[in-house]
């Protein structure tokens, strides 16, 4: 049992750095209603002490983001086992962009997503904090769902 988890554990990192290290040239997001990101490394700065640097699971990110564009959510994976969800209380698809915005529980956050190769940049702010992240985001389809 350990040497199977042991697998799954290494197998499931090696999909988490090739996800995140994958070139600059993503998948094209056009059209997508769902989306699967995934953020990379962040920064956490607290105002007068500076900022850290890190993995997002540092500061409670998940390693997987749900974005369902009609519905205007962001969730975590089943998978993760969290069950967390926020509602997008913004969002528009301008200029190759898709831009998503909210607020909740006393912190604002913008998430800027391009179109065109699924980088994603990723801010959380409150009074005297900032979290900023970069990452990838790929459509997520119907058919992907019901795997």
């Amino acid at each position: 049992m350990a040497n199977t988890r042991g697998r799954y554990v290494a197998g499931s990192a090696i999909v988490l750095a090739l996800l995140v290290a994958a070139p600059a040239a993503g998948e094209d997001l056009s059209g997508a209603t769902r989306l699967l990101c995934v953020p990379g490394r962040v920064s956490h700065c607290i105002d007068g002490q500076g900022c850290k640097y890190g993995p997002p699971e540092h500061i409670n990110v998940p390693g997987f983001i749900e974005v369902d564009l009609a519905s205007k959510a962001l969730t975590t994976t089943r998978a993760s086992g969290e069950n967390r969800s926020t509602s997008v209380d913004h969002l528009t698809r301008e200029d190759g962009n898709i831009y998503l915005q909210g607020v909740e529980y006393g912190r604002a956050y913008t998430m800027v997503i391009a179109e065109s190769s699924g980088e994603l940049a990723f801010t959380v702010v409150t009074n005297g904090k900032a979290a900023t992240m970069f990452g990838k985001c790929t459509p997520r389809w119907e058919s992907d769902l019901a795997r």
